[in-house]
C-alpha cells in the first residue's frame, strides 16, 4: 500500500473554491429573490405601452387580460367581479365620464409607490383640461404581473 502525503495547501485550495462558487451563487440567488420588484418601474413602463395599445385599439380581450377582477369601480357603481361581466361593461369603463382611449395616447402615468401607478384622466366633454382630471385609473403590481385594478371618480 502507497500512502501520498497531502499537503495542507492542496487540500485547502480545493475546498474553499467550491464553497466559494456555491456561496456566491446562493448569495445572488437570494439578493434576485429578496428583491422581485427592483426593476417594477420597467416592467410598468413595458405593461403600460401594452395596455394603453389595447385600450386605444379596442381590444376588450387584451385588456381584460391585463385587469384583476374584482375590479375595483366609482362611489355607488357595482365592481366588476368576472371578465365576462367585463366584456359588458367595457364601454362604460373606458368610455364613460371620460374618454380613456383619448387620454391614454398622452397621458403620463403618475408613480404612487413602488407597486401602484395611477392615470388621471379629464371628463369627456373637456379632454384638454389636464388641470381638472378626476378620472382615476389604478394599476398594481399583483403576484401575476401588472393590472388594472380600479377606476374611480376622485370628485366623489
Amino acid at each position: 500500500m502507497i500512502k501520498r502525503t497531502v499537503k495542507a495547501s492542496e487540500l485547502n485550495s480545493f475546498v474553499p473554491r467550491r464553497v466559494l462558487r456555491a456561496a456566491s451563487w446562493l448569495a445572488g440567488l437570494l439578493v434576485l429573490l429578496s428583491f422581485p420588484n427592483a426593476f417594477a418601474e420597467s416592467d410598468f413602463s413595458a405593461f403600460w405601452k401594452k395596455f394603453k395599445a389595447a385600450v386605444i385599439a379596442s381590444d376588450k380581450a387584451a385588456v381584460g387580460e391585463m385587469t384583476k377582477f374584482p375590479l375595483s369601480m366609482p362611489y355607488g357603481v357595482k365592481a366588476v367581479k368576472t371578465k365576462e361581466n367585463f366584456l359588458h361593461r367595457y364601454d362604460e369603463i373606458f368610455n364613460g365620464e371620460a374618454s380613456a382611449a383619448q387620454c391614454f395616447g398622452s397621458a403620463k402615468p403618475d408613480k404612487e409607490s413602488a407597486q401602484r401607478y395611477q392615470v388621471y384622466c379629464p371628463f369627456k366633454q373637456t379632454p384638454d383640461d389636464r388641470e381638472n382630471a378626476p378620472i382615476r385609473f389604478v394599476f398594481e403590481l399583483t403576484k401575476g404581473g401588472w393590472r388594472f385594478v380600479g377606476l374611480d371618480n376622485i370628485n366623489e
